[in-house]
């Protein structure tokens, strides 16, 4: 029996078994043991499966990386071409993209990667097309453009959701404050520092039991966690990435129809064929990617606005800023001159290696 049927077969066996008491740990059995097999997918026993593939893999050029995620026909390629100029063949059958195509854009002074990646086909998570080898690349992206029609951007959406839950792949979410350590004895000890609502012991016993957990700790430290949310923290291999998704077509609608269109979280309305709204998808870009620029002062001189030095939000002190320009710098490092938001004084603050610099700040370095 392959995977994706020993997948279908638990997920028939949920379906008809009613959520109570008495099915809580035996329903967490079965979630746990779907989590296995999904892993499977993504990188099967023996190897031989775990690489994006031919003509998916691509080197990794910018600060971070944009991929583009649809069904056929849906134009991430218009919308990539115009944006890298870099030409993504764009038709209006399907299937016209089959590798990623990979371009360059510079914004804010940031030059950040492009991947058009194939169209998805529902199903791409139990392994038809090239859903596996599309969504192996979308795991690795600092953001994540859902592209959809917008004359139908629910039922798009729902699917697509689903087809990148199964690899792992969780959209706007921030990882689950949810501690397990394993130990060599003392069995199952759960602690909760807040009320749970949705989650209980039996199901947390029930998952420790399929991964063979016999002695561990789990410590929860959010009240709306899930079991799903558990077994993600056990698994311990899910990706957490940002998403924008993008209305495309709006050219093809009125300004009212719009207007009546179903609210879709954290999305942006445009067209790719027209340009309409793409000043609005490249400023959310920008705020969701948490970059952060910094301009350099020369000592004595103006500040140089041309060329910023860019940082990821999380890596962004001095001494990022100095590993940015060049490893060799620390080794002279005396202290940095800082002005702008991350500074106490309007003046200047003189700080060091650990200083955390903020979005448009100015610094000067001095040696040793």
């Amino acid at each position: 029996m392959t995977t994706a049927q020993k997948i279908k077969d638990i997920e028939d066996e949920m379906a008809k078994t009613q959520k109570n008491k008495a099915t809580e740990y035996h329903l967490g059995q079965l979630k746990a043991k779907l989590a296995k097999l999904r892993r499977e997918l993504i990188n099967p026993p023996g190897g031989g499966g775990g690489g994006p593939g031919i003509g998916f893999d691509v080197a990794r050029t910018g600060v971070a990386s944009v991929g583009f995620v649809g069904f056929p026909s849906v134009g991430k390629s218009t919308l990539m071409s115009k944006l890298t100029g870099t030409h993504s063949e764009a038709a209006s059958y399907e299937f016209t993209t089959l590798t990623t195509v990979p371009g360059t854009m510079m914004y804010n002074g940031a030059r950040l990667q492009i991947l058009d990646l194939p169209g998805i086909i529902q199903g791409a998570k139990d392994g038809k097309g090239r859903g596996k080898q599309v969504i192996a690349v979308a795991r690795t992206c600092n953001l994540i453009y859902i592209v959809l029609d917008v004359l139908k951007p629910l039922n798009d959406l729902a699917i697509l959701q689903n087809e990148l839950e199964g690899f792992g792949i969780r959209l706007n979410k921030k990882p689950p404050n949810i501690i397990v350590k394993k130990k060599e004895t003392g069995g199952i000890a759960i602690t909760n520092t807040v009320p749970l609502t949705k989650i209980d012991a039996q199901e947390i016993k029930a998952v420790l039991s399929e991964y063979r957990m016999t002695s561990c700790s789990v410590t929860i430290h959010e009240p709306d966690c899930t079991i799903e949310d558990f077994i993600d923290v056990v698994e311990g291999n899910r990706m957490y990435v940002p998403c924008i998704y993008v209305l495309n077509k709006i050219d093809a609608i009125s300004i009212e129809e719009l207007d009546l269109l179903p609210l879709v979280p954290n999305s942006v309305p445009i067209s790719s064929a027209t340009w309409l709204n793409i000043d609005e998808l490249l400023e959310e870009t920008w705020n969701r990617l948490e970059l952060v620029r910094v301009y350099t002062k020369p000592k004595g001189r103006a500040p140089d606005f041309t060329m910023p030095v860019v940082l990821r939000r999380g890596r962004s002190n001095v001494g990022n800023f100095c590993d940015a320009i060049h490893k060799e710098i620390k080794k002279q490092f005396k202290y940095a001159m800082v002005y702008g938001k991350s500074a106490k004084h309007a003046a200047g603050q003189k700080v060091g290696l650990d200083h955390i610099l903020e979005d448009e700040d100015i610094i000067t370095l001095f040696k040793r």
